[in-house]
């Protein structure tokens, strides 16, 4: 076999895989994960329930994929955002702006892990937990490497690094709520809670 085939049925596997994704996530607008059907979702796609069993074991590993696909290029970003210079608020403005623009654009996707985050399905709340903790570890670490964080533990970072996560997913909840329309006043929020939490970071040593 030539490499030109393999690499033609590799991107067509890798086409069929995305059309299945993305057919479970147009239905998933309207129901939860428990409540999906895969033949629902190959009837969606196009394609033979035979065809899913090629990239799925079932439906809940097929959310987890659609888990990843939402939250898994957020970790580059939110990496970029802790490392770029400038003081603490602009830093604030850059993370709310990141969340922002990445829920207007991808609205469907983070419906679903607004919606899964609680679900009924095990692997995909799961993978949702792994996540968001991969966050704050990501976040503890990048505050431990500031000036402002001497004598802090790594559990007291870790802390910290939870509450900026906890906002995040906040933030985005309010965001799919609100719509285009209201998108400012929740940004302008998400920044005063954020000044919030850095307020008390500064304080979080003092004695008493």
């Amino acid at each position: 076999m030539s490499h030109t085939s393999v690499g033609v049925r590799q991107t067509q596997k890798l086409r069929t895989r995305q059309a299945l994704l993305d057919a479970a996530l147009v239905l998933l607008e309207h129901q939860s994960l428990s409540s999906l059907g895969l033949r629902e979702v190959t009837r969606a796609a196009g394609l033979t329930p035979t065809a899913f069993y090629r990239h799925f074991e079932d439906v809940a590993a097929l959310g987890v994929a659609l888990v990843e696909e939402a939250l898994g290029s957020l970790h580059g970003l939110v990496g970029e955002v802790l490392a770029e210079t400038g003081d603490s608020e602009e830093r604030l403005d850059r993370s709310v702006a990141v969340i922002a623009r990445h829920v207007g654009a991808q609205p469907a996707h983070f419906r679903f892990i607004s919606r899964e985050q609680h679900g009924g399905v095990d692997p995909v709340r799961e993978a949702i937990a792994a996540q968001l903790l991969r966050f704050a570890q990501e976040v503890a670490c990048a505050l431990g490497q500031e000036p402002e964080s001497a004598g802090w533990s790594e559990e007291d970072l870790l802390m910290l690094g939870g509450l900026y996560v906890d906002h995040m997913v906040i933030t985005t909840s309010a965001l799919l709520e609100a719509g285009p329309q209201g998108e400012a006043e929740v940004v302008g929020v998400a920044r005063r809670r954020l000044r919030l939490v850095t307020i008390g970071r500064a304080h979080w040593l003092d004695e008493g």
